[in-house]
């Protein structure tokens, strides 16, 4: 027999749906702008058109921060991931040092943007690294190094002991033991901390700000375009972010939410 939801389910479906529409609602207005041309608030749909996307490819400018993101994106991945497998192997080893070590891994993600950025920079001045993509890539990944190495060590903790100690009963060596049982384990953490850093390597502004050098980010790129105002081809750029950030999102639960076996 159906039960009729009592109020109090109403009143908090109704807040969930309002607090939704707020937080949604304004990520249509790019992708509606980048299709039909809004006017003091008025969409005319009378005209839909893909002239914002054909000004977006040729516009060299937002397309060269846009491939220097990824690039910087990608190299962040690839550092973030090798370093915090490494670490959380060392942390799982059950080695000295691990709560240093969480302190020295989570201390940059946990501190304001801004100061990690101006301790990064004062860094590079005094080893006389000049500022460029090298200095960017060092900065997002000592950023983000902490969400793939949680994500490997929480994958890592879940593993039996027995699997391993099985390995190496069979005559399995510490490498074999780890490319055949522990690798394949952790392969799906590592593909989601991945998605994660690069969601959060595309994204961040501040540190970017303080140790760029002549090149810039997409994000960088688009805080220096505020004070003259946006193109219509940015709308078309938002529009299709927008649909590549829910592509990482589903990507990101497909890989860290474990499914239960039916």
């Amino acid at each position: 027999m159906n039960v009729l939801p009592r109020p109090s389910t109403i009143f908090l479906g109704a807040i969930t749906a309002l607090v939704a529409a707020l937080l949604y609602s304004p990520l249509f207005v790019p992708i509606v702008s980048s299709f039909f041309t809004v006017n003091h608030g008025q969409v005319n749909w009378s005209q839909p058109s893909i002239s914002a996307y054909r000004a977006l490819a040729g516009n060299g400018e937002i397309l060269t921060a846009l491939r220097t993101t990824m690039v910087v994106g990608a190299s962040t991945v690839v550092l973030s991931v090798v370093l915090g497998t490494l670490l959380a192997l060392y942390h799982h080893g059950r080695r000295s040092g691990r709560a240093l070590l969480q302190f020295i891994v989570f201390l940059p993600f946990l501190m304001p943007p801004v100061i990690s950025g101006l301790a990064l920079l004062i860094f590079f001045r005094e080893i006389g690294l000049e500022r460029s993509l090298v200095t960017v890539v060092i900065g997002h990944t000592v950023f983000v190094l902490a969400i793939v190495y949680r994500t490997v060590l929480t994958r890592l903790q879940a593993l039996s002991r027995t699997l391993i100690e099985a390995s190496y009963d069979l005559g399995a060596s510490p490498w074999q033991t780890f490319w055949r049982v522990i690798a394949p384990n952790l392969a799906s953490a590592m593909a989601g901390g991945a998605i994660l850093a690069f969601a959060l390597s595309f994204d961040e502004t501040m540190i970017t700000i303080l140790v760029t050098g002549t090149q810039t980010t997409l994000p960088v790129r688009l805080w220096a375009m505020m004070r003259l105002g946006f193109s219509p081809d940015i709308n078309a750029l938002v529009a299709l972010i927008l649909m590549f950030t829910v592509l990482l999102c589903v990507l990101a639960a497909r890989f860290l939410i474990p499914r239960q076996s039916e």
